[in-house]
């Protein structure tokens, strides 16, 4: 269930960035790409709020992570929300 924790790429990344992701994960799971929307507007606020800004790199494998065991149009969903999130965050920015 968890065996997502144990990739290598996350060893480097700061506890507080971790706990985030360990929550958002655990709030995704079973979820299709489209009900993980929220979650992940979630995440990247509740970061904001607390002045955690995730790098392009980890966000890559934040969504890697998330993808994973997904089918292929759940993926490609996933794509389609990162895609929109990302621009809400431009347009924020």
């Amino acid at each position: 269930m968890n065996e997502w924790m144990n990739n290598p790429q996350l060893k480097n990344i700061d506890p507080v960035k971790m706990e985030l992701i360990h929550r958002a994960a655990a709030q995704t799971q079973g979820k299709s790409g489209r009900d993980m929307v929220p979650v992940m507007m979630a995440l990247i606020t509740t970061a904001n709020k607390k002045g955690i800004h995730f790098t392009s790199e980890e966000i890559s494998l934040i969504l890697d992570i998330l993808k994973e065991g997904k089918s292929k149009e759940e993926q490609e969903q996933i794509d389609r929300t990162i895609q929109m999130v990302q621009g809400l965050i431009k347009k924020n920015s």
